[in-house]
């Protein structure tokens, strides 16, 4: 454990500054100079998990290989390193009290009084230093989420006090990430909202050893000075964070500030090699300057909050560089897809995404969409849900049985083409029993899916109650709707395609987790040459 190094990511003034996307840009620069590194996010609210709460109070659910439902900056660290993170990655309040009231039942405290300093501090250290135990790693990036001055956070920002104080300086540091606001009326940036921030801070016991100061304009040596001065930094470890045209600049531009220098110079750690961006920066490049465009229609129920479906929007980004083409997304709101609106909403695109979600709201805009897709030869690509619409789309307007549906949002529909699989019947606690993480599926050669995988076996991440219902399958077969994936030890189905059809694709699983800058998702890759070939032909 000694030979792991921490480094803590704290967040003041504001949220959503982007501390995921700091801890990530870090991460990589410091894994492109050699160094194995993994990123954890601890979050202070008391949902055990991010798996019960709508898209519109915390964005995406992001789901890992074992089967987490975690914070959706788990994505970017996946995203950006290439490597899978864990249920060991995100832990939350509830988490961790969760587990302290399970040993003060099982009488491990041994009649002691349970406090939050030193019981649920302990617990939140021991889960800190769980995956550097584990000699995987020489980095440990942790982000503490919320903002410093929160009540919530409180327990959170002392255990990172006393792990600082038990591993040394040399160990462990802290970057304090805050906002530098610039006063228009003013004609300039403001300092003092971070050094109350470092203050506050400071109050609870910690010293910041970097600032990474977000901001919309340059940062001037002599504010640089004033910051350093005034917060208690070295110079060099005042960071400028401005505003770039893609997160994928950021660790570029974390480069250009020395960030990587002055961690590895703290944990005294080699620093000699400059990091290794090649691969990185030849995506970057593709990205700046593609060779087409493409229009996608994002059609799902919280396309107001773009953090929803953040996972699909990146996966699209790491597509269109795959194929140099530029992937313009249209959000769709499907309540408001109806007979009229359709045409104008749809015909213009080059494909559309039929999102994931959950419940009745918007379904019947859903399944219109995947009917005109169908029928005008439009690319198509539906994901968990959206593969559920097109199955029932299809009983309904080409076998003709109208009373399609799932009995998710029609409990007692005669035609359960979509049913509630058999294990998930008799449960009724919500959180934490769908489905979940990475299972296995069974290609079939002759399909979309086989050519874009170039394999039979897959593993792809799920995260739904509801299945396609196999009861149907030879009628659907015979009238079009073609089974090209099944999970081999359940025999369900994962995925269909219409084979008359130029590209049309739903998927069970949510094959958007998995695409990387490294790794851009093959189904994505395929989806988008296919949105390319359209495009050119129209």
């Amino acid at each position: 454990m000694a030979n792991t190094k921490y480094v803590f990511v704290t967040g003041g003034v504001s949220s959503s500054l982007g501390k995921g996307i700091i801890a990530a840009s870090l991460a990589k620069l410091l894994q492109a100079r050699g160094y194995r590194v993994t990123i954890q996010k601890f979050d202070p609210y008391i949902n055990v998990d991010p798996g019960t709460l709508n898209p519109y109070e915390h964005g995406e659910c992001y789901v890992t290989d074992d089967g987490a439902e975690t914070d959706l900056d788990l994505g970017h660290y996946e995203r950006f390193l290439n490597v899978p993170t864990s249920q060991a990655n995100n832990v939350t309040t509830g988490r961790v009290y969760q587990s302290v009231i399970e040993k003060e039942r099982k009488g491990e405290f041994l009649g002691k009084t349970v406090q939050v300093v030193p019981h649920i501090t302990n617990e939140i250290k021991e889960r800190i230093q769980l995956l550097g135990k584990t000699g995987d790693y020489d980095i440990i990036i942790t982000e503490i989420g919320g903002t410093v001055g929160d009540i919530e956070s409180l327990p959170y920002i002392e255990s990172v006090r006393q792990l600082k104080w038990e591993l040394g300086d040399t160990n462990a540091l802290v970057i304090h990430l805050t906002l530098i606001p610039y006063l228009s009326a003013a004609g300039e940036l403001k300092t003092k909202p971070t050094q109350h921030s470092v203050k506050t801070l400071m109050e609870s016991g910690i010293k910041a050893d970097v600032l990474v100061c977000r901001t919309e304009h340059e940062l001037s040596t002599d504010l640089r000075r004033k910051l350093a001065l005034f917060c208690n930094v070295k110079p060099e470890a005042v960071i400028q964070s401005i505003d770039a045209d893609t997160i994928y600049d950021v660790p570029n531009l974390m480069l250009k500030e020395g960030l990587d220098n002055v961690v590895l110079k703290q944990l005294v750690l080699r620093n000699d090699d400059a990091p290794n961006l090649a691969k990185w920066d030849v995506f970057l490049n593709r990205l700046k300057n593609p060779t087409h465009e493409v229009r996608i229609g994002l059609i799902g129920k919280y396309v107001e909050l773009q953090d929803s479906y953040k996972s699909i929007l990146e996966a699209f980004i790491h597509a269109g560089v795959a194929n140099e083409v530029k992937v313009h997304i249209e959000s769709i709101h499907s309540e408001y897809i109806d007979d009229i609106t359709i045409k104008d909403k749809i015909a213009h695109l080059d494909g559309i995404l039929v999102a994931p979600g959950f419940g009745e709201r918007g379904i019947e805009g859903k399944i219109k969409a995947v009917q005109y897709a169908r029928e005008h030869q439009l690319p198509f690509f539906g994901i968990c849900l959206g593969m559920q619409m097109a199955v029932i789309e299809y009983t309904r307007n080409v076998l003709g049985l109208q009373e399609a549906s799932s009995v998710e949002m029609k409990p007692d529909t005669t035609v359960p083409v979509i049913d509630i699989m058999e294990e998930q019947k008799n449960i009724t606690d919500m959180g934490g029993t769908m489905r979940l993480g990475a299972w296995d599926c069974q290609l079939i050669e002759d399909s979309i899916v086989y050519d874009a995988y170039k394999n039979t076996l897959i593993s792809e991440r799920h995260r739904h109650r509801y299945e396609y219902n196999n009861s149907y399958k030879e009628q659907l077969e015979a009238a079009g709707l073609k089974t090209t994936g099944i999970n081999p030890k359940t025999g369900l189905v994962e995925i269909v395609e219409i084979p008359t059809h130029p590209w049309f694709v739903g998927v069970q699983y949510h094959p958007e987790y998995k695409s990387t800058v490294d790794n851009p998702h093959p189904l994505f890759v395929s989806f988008i040459a296919a949105t390319k070939k359209y495009s050119q032909q129209k």
